[in-house]
């Protein structure tokens, strides 16, 4: 398939709420926090817990892809779809690829990647990341950003950063401090600026990518044949690949950024004492609505 030919043109007019189809890539190797995707939270295997937003997300479909029987028996025993795939897929994305021909999905349906190990994902940002896909028929992908804030977040190599053009089309994602504004970084790197404020001004901000995508389909079945691209290894950024092509990748504005997710022990400590406070929340908000005696 050509690089740019059919795999942004979805044509045809956009729905009021996007028509699309949530896969969940999720893999039980894990150096750093073995079993990730059947760690419990709140009496429930964590994969299950992301099918759970997806479908409050609104989306037509919610399937888990995965290479693990544990994993399809965990998620299938909770009610929801489960795909078993290779085990020798290079990345997520082929994983997806696969299952959307399982699915036997259709070139132009829009799939939405939530990674199995975010489970505190909100269903507002995949919706809108669907719709912005939806909205955009000359792009294959749409993925989502939000205004960076902190100095140290800017200058962090493990902060994705982008810059779009006038339409929120991404240009380039880097590792690296992006935009480099020139004439108010004076002795960078030996002198680093104290603000962002200092740099941008009060008005402006960076923007922080979200690592949330939707394809269409006809992108996620072109995606292996494509050639890695020399700024892909370099920056160690799959999303480039697209870009080097020759597509292009809509991007939601957020205003805040996303909930992180789960690589570590430390990380699945965060998320479960959040979900405890929000089942706690929840229980509250249910007793004030509750009628009382009279």
């Amino acid at each position: 398939m050509s690089a740019a030919g059919d795999v942004g043109d979805a044509g045809g007019a956009v729905p009021a709420e996007p028509d699309f189809v949530v896969l969940i890539p999720a893999r039980l190797a894990s150096t750093r926090l073995p079993d990730k995707p059947l760690a419990d939270l709140g009496g429930r295997p964590m994969v299950v817990r992301v099918a759970e937003r997806a479908t409050a997300a609104g989306a037509a479909q919610v399937a888990v892809a995965t290479d693990s029987p544990r994993i399809v028996d965990a998620v299938r025993a909770a009610g929801f779809e489960a795909i078993l795939t290779r085990a020798d897929h290079a990345s997520g994305t082929e994983r997806l690829a696969e299952a959307a021909d399982a699915l036997a999905l259709d070139d132009g349906r829009i799939v939405v990647n939530v990674q199995g190990d975010e489970p505190l994902i909100e269903p507002a940002l995949v919706r809108a990341v669907a719709r912005r896909l939806a909205e955009s028929s000359d792009c294959a992908i749409a993925t989502a950003a939000n205004p960076i804030d902190d100095i140290a977040a800017w200058l962090d190599p493990n902060v994705v950063k982008l810059v779009c053009d006038a339409r929120m089309r991404a240009l380039y994602f880097s590792r690296s401090p992006l935009p480099f504004v020139r004439d108010a970084m004076p002795g960078f790197p030996a002198r680093l600026p104290q603000s962002l404020d200092t740099v941008f001004g009060a008005a402006q901000r960076p923007l922080r990518h979200i690592g949330l995508y939707a394809y269409r389909v006809s992108y996620l079945r072109a995606h292996a044949s494509l050639p890695p691209s020399p700024l892909e290894t370099l920056e160690s950024l799959e999303q480039l690949r697209a870009i080097w092509h020759g597509l292009r990748i809509a991007v939601h504005l957020s205003e805040r950024a996303a909930e992180g997710g789960v690589d570590t022990a430390a990380d699945l400590e965060r998320v479960r004492q959040r979900w405890a406070r929000c089942d706690e929340d929840q229980r509250v908000a249910a007793a004030s609505a509750s009628p009382r005696a009279v």
